[in-house]
């Protein structure tokens, strides 16, 4: 695959980075096939990636329906051979403050979409890269996946788990041609991020997290990680004894249980 593919498969594309990197591929000559779960917002997004110049596909689906996931990417990879991949789709959600906690259905929901939504959107397409020997997938992590935060137990950890499964990935995926990318944002303006009450240090605009990312993957990078200093500071954190980093980390804010 080359540094900018044409035939290009985005989860979660109805808002935030999702739309962003469709927007941001979006031309004459590319194709672009794009779920969300609400409709509204996607055909939205369709609209204006087709007013762009790009060919799009809509599907209003849930990453977490392996069945309806695997129908849609086997379709649009027989009709429109995928260059790019990208496993945007996510949710989040936290305690709620200190001594609140994480009701145990909320973190199974997050799992399902951060983690198990990641698989349904890789499970259809990976066989088909290896057998063709090309074509590139980036799952989308977070900083939060460095380090187990307080304040979204959930939520860093199915990051945590997406960023050690791609990475290994990566690794095993190269000896048959196909490339695994690992994006690692901070703060990233979205409806995910609007609902924290609290400050967020070096918050990006997702436009701009869109550009980094999409220079990244054409560069082949393996961790698209950013802005440097909130990764100079989880990777600091993950390096720290657990006692130390547990007393620094009880100080943050809760995040707020959206689900």
């Amino acid at each position: 695959m080359n540094s900018s593919p044409k035939s290009i498969l985005i989860t979660g594309a109805s808002s935030g980075i999702g739309e962003a990197l469709a927007l941001h591929y979006a031309a004459p000559g590319v194709f672009l096939a794009l779920s969300g779960r609400n409709e509204d917002r996607l055909l939205a997004v369709a609209e204006a990636c087709r007013a762009k110049g790009a060919e799009v596909d809509a599907a209003c689906l849930s990453v977490t329906d392996a069945g309806p996931m695997e129908e849609w990417i086997h379709r649009v990879d027989d009709a429109r051979r995928l260059d790019l991949v990208i496993a945007n789709a996510g949710i989040s959600g936290g305690t709620g403050g200190p001594m609140i906690g994480e009701p145990v259905s909320q973190a199974r929901a997050i799992f399902n979409v951060n983690l198990n939504g990641v698989l349904n959107t890789i499970d259809p397409i990976l066989p088909r890269m290896i057998d063709r020997h090309g074509g590139q997938i980036a799952l989308i992590s977070s900083m939060a996946g460095f380090r187990g935060f307080p304040g979204a137990p959930a939520y860093s950890a199915s990051k945590g788990a997406v960023r050690f499964y791609g990475e290994a990935l990566r690794g095993v995926a190269v000896k048959a041609g196909v490339k695994v990318n690992v994006v690692m944002p901070g703060f990233v303006k979205s409806r995910m991020t609007d609902v924290n009450g609290f400050p967020m240090p070096f918050l990006w605009s997702a436009e701009k997290a869109a550009s980094r990312i999409a220079d990244g993957l054409a560069r082949n990078v393996g961790r698209i990680a950013f802005p440097l200093p909130i990764h100079a500071a989880v990777w600091f954190l993950s390096l720290l004894p657990d006692f130390v980093v547990q007393k620094l980390l009880i100080q943050l804010p809760g995040k707020s249980s959206s689900l």
